[in-house]
């Protein structure tokens, strides 16, 4: 998920005039009490006597942990709750790649970190690799190193259920309320004259999806993983429109440098596509928004 650097100041502001309900967060509420499901939770074979040739391997070897970087506030996708544990689909590929550098799930530590700081916790070491919602772009690509892509995400639509064939994709929305958080590069293309949308701009997307099941929006933008995180959270009462308008390729972002983890890491991802675990994670998680399952193109780009 991309989001402007010139915004991060206002949704700074605007996050902290937010009153802390409906965070988003640990919590996770967005108005009503969310229902979902339980969240899938899968055991990885720990591979054994992992050698690569990878200062950062080597570095996280040493200290007996890897280090991952992760979101905290995305339902089903990235997310944890008040007692600490994390759930959800990142949550879930970022162990399988972490089973096969050697490390259970209790040797992982995850970091919370937060999109704007992404780059820096990566160059400076502070995570050994980072899953969370991370879109592979070029400019990104000047300072870190990804591998993947692992999910092909894009700006989509997350409305009502009593709007499902209603509201069909953003050519459908002339006059209607979106809701976005300030800045998002979804916001930005909703809010292109072509579309005839109203916005709304809050600082987390909880609170938009809160607005939307009060009635007060009419959709809310970002891209497909998060809506769907959230319309798994209330299968019932939310629906993706599965019409991306953008491309957001999801990578592993990790030091720009290390060759043979970023090798290693596509090896992996590419072994869990094909054995099943990586539809298993899907399905278990996302998918309980009721979307389809798309396996990802292999083999997955190198460079």
């Amino acid at each position: 998920m991309r989001i402007r650097k010139t915004a991060a100041a206002a949704t700074v502001v605007l996050a902290l005039a937010a009153t802390a309900t409906a965070c988003g967060g640990e919590k996770g509420t967005a108005g009503d009490k969310p229902k979902g499901g339980e969240v899938f939770s899968g055991d990885y074979t720990v591979a054994k006597d992992v050698k690569i040739d990878s200062s950062i391997l080597k570095a996280a070897q040493k200290r007996g942990k890897i280090v991952i970087g992760a979101k905290a506030d995305q339902p089903y996708l990235g997310f944890q709750d008040t007692e600490g544990k994390r759930s959800g689909f990142d949550i879930e590929i970022a162990k399988m790649v972490a089973a096969d550098l050697g490390f259970s799930a209790d040797k992982i530590t995850f970091k919370t970190v937060d999109s704007n700081v992404r780059e820096t916790s990566i160059s400076k070491g502070q995570v050994d690799y980072y899953v969370g919602t991370y879109t592979i772009n070029d400019e990104r690509k000047k300072q870190v190193g990804f591998a993947g892509p692992y999910y092909q995400a894009g700006a989509d639509l997350l409305v009502r259920m009593e709007d499902k064939g209603k509201i069909t994709g953003p050519d459908s929305i002339k006059g209607k309320k979106v809701c976005s958080i300030v800045g998002s590069t979804p916001l930005q293309e909703i809010k292109k004259p072509k579309y005839g949308a109203k916005t709304t701009e809050l600082s987390k997307y909880s609170l938009c999806v809160k607005q939307l099941l009060d009635g007060q929006v009419d959709a809310v933008t970002t891209d497909d993983a998060i809506l769907k995180g959230y319309a798994a959270q209330r299968s019932t009462k939310l629906h993706v429109v599965g019409k991306p308008f953008t491309e957001e390729p999801y990578g592993i972002g990790m030091n720009k440098n290390d060759k043979a983890l970023r090798d290693a890491i596509s090896d992996s991802l590419e072994k869990h596509i094909k054995n099943g675990d990586y539809k298993k994670a899907y399905e278990g998680t996302l998918g309980k928004s009721g979307s389809s399952y798309v396996a990802p193109k292999t083999p997955l780009p190198r460079y």
